[in-house]
């Protein structure tokens, strides 16, 4: 969709009804409740917190009665029993969540890596991306048809990976909906560190695929700091003529060679980490020396997932809103409802469907672009042609993403097998046989939460996979 946004609101709209769909999950419910009771126009609001684990919900729920104590505000938390009394008369929906927990997400890593294919995330390509963009989309299809029924005008952000495939089927599906990530305002933000310049003084263009968007501008005044960019992570990173700047002591940062090696290929700077980057392409983890070259530190989200305490991580958010009063924390999913309900203007960064925003990308595909959010919704700028190679990579990740949609949609078999071959690492990594054999391992491993995809499956017939108004 070229435009979307949730229905009209007028200045004496009651507050607003906002659900979370996942409720139950680490991290990111408190934090964006958190973000939501930031905002004095959304802070009265009714929250609904839905998850199919009632009790995770509960402890989500605890945590934003104690933010809303400390902020002494309006808002009110309803755990419905559920979906469809959940999003009856919604305005905002935000989905959050991870279709089979760290069960099936172990299945996602675990059987690659006996074949050789060693993915750190595995939520945006790779036979890990593949298989969570499946198991989401058909949870994501439950969502938008009860929407649809129950809350036809609302606005629904999208938190969930693998981002591009999900926003691309929930969009053919009909419902108004705009992906969100952090990956551009964070690369922005090291980007600034690494030239030692003030973030606040910077302007920027970013555009491309969900976490490799391309900085094809960044400004302080008239000053074109891309050159700089180029000069210093080539020297700090690939030349190693520049001492390297201190990091903090979270696992997940790394130097940032792959992403430099990138910046020399195609001139421009992306948006994704250089650890979760190195599982995109067919460069960087071949053998176990290589990947040491490119990332210095070992980061594995299996693990961290597996050993994370809801509870703790859940408290932290309250004990820091205590010390330091309710603040938002950066992610673009309150601002963009504050604009919508008080429609103050706002520029930020969504993942829409293409409809020509980015010139020479495929128009059905999903692109992270600029957007406009205001009362009226969210409504894309047009970017233009992105520069050759980096228009190239994200084709080839394109291919990937349409394949698993029109698995996703379909219940084909053969088009979750093209769209694991066609990975650029998984291809670089094996023989068709074995990727063959390890997709019907994985297709049985993971067949509780994907029953269409059984021995009645369907073969590809066609494009007629489209199921929404878009037939």
């Amino acid at each position: 969709m070229t435009a979307t946004g949730a229905t009209a609101r007028g200045a004496g709209a009651a507050a607003p009804r906002i659900v979370i769909v996942g409720a139950g999950g680490w991290v990111f419910p408190v934090e964006l409740t958190r973000d939501i009771l930031s905002f004095p126009a959304l802070s009265g609001c009714t929250l609904v917190l839905y998850d199919i684990d009632i009790d995770a919900a509960a402890k989500t729920a605890k945590a934003a009665e104690q933010l809303i104590e400390i902020g002494g505000l309006a808002a009110r938390v309803e755990i419905p029993a559920d979906l469809p009394a959940a999003l009856r008369g919604a305005d905002f929906v935000l989905t959050v969540f991870q279709v089979g927990g760290v069960r099936a997400y172990a299945h996602d890593l675990l059987i690659p890596r006996e074949y050789g294919i060693d993915q750190i995330v595995g939520d945006t390509l790779g036979p890990g991306g593949v298989f969570r963009g499946l198991r989401t989309i058909e949870a994501l299809r439950v969502v938008a048809q009860t929407m649809l029924a129950e809350c036809p005008g609302a606005l629904l952000l999208n938190y969930t990976n693998p981002m591009s495939p999900n926003i691309w089927a929930t969009d053919l599906l009909g419902v108004n909906v705009i992906g969100l990530c952090h990956s551009v305002q964070n690369t922005a933000e090291l980007l600034a560190h690494e030239l030692g310049v003030p973030l606040e003084e910077v302007t920027f263009d970013s555009a491309g695929v969900n976490h490799t968007a391309w900085f094809t501008t960044y400004r302080r005044g008239a000053e074109d700091l891309i050159p700089r960019i180029r000069s210093v992570m080539r020297a700090r990173y690939l030349d190693e003529t520049e001492p390297l700047l201190p990091r903090s002591d979270d696992p997940y940062e790394s130097i940032e060679r792959v992403r430099a090696e990138l910046m020399e290929l195609t001139g421009f700077f992306h948006t994704e980490s250089s650890h979760h980057a190195s599982e995109y392409w067919a460069w960087f983890r071949k053998t176990p020396e290589l990947t040491s070259h490119y990332l210095d530190r070992h980061w594995d989200n299996l693990q961290i997932s597996s050993t994370v305490d809801k509870e703790q991580t859940d408290q932290e958010f309250v004990d820091e809103a205590r010390r330091d009063g309710i603040l938002h924390g950066g992610e673009f999913a309150a601002p963009i409802m504050d604009s919508v309900v008080t429609g103050t203007p706002r520029i930020v960064y969504v993942n829409v469907r293409n409809d020509g925003l980015i010139t020479n990308l495929a128009p059905d595909a999903c692109v992270e672009v600029a957007c406009v959010a205001d009362r009226a919704g969210v409504r894309p700028i047009r970017y233009g042609a992105l520069p050759p190679a980096c228009a190239a990579l994200n084709e080839v990740q394109i291919a990937v993403q349409r394949l698993t949609v029109r698995a996703a949609m379909t219940g084909s078999r053969e088009l979750v097998h093209a769209a694991v071959a066609l990975d650029p690492l998984t291809s670089a990594m094996s023989t068709l046989p074995k990727i063959h054999e390890m997709t019907d391992k994985m297709l049985a491993a993971e067949a509780e939460w994907l029953p269409q995809f059984g021995p009645s499956a369907r073969r590809y017939a066609g494009d007629g996979y489209l199921a929404g108004p878009r037939q």
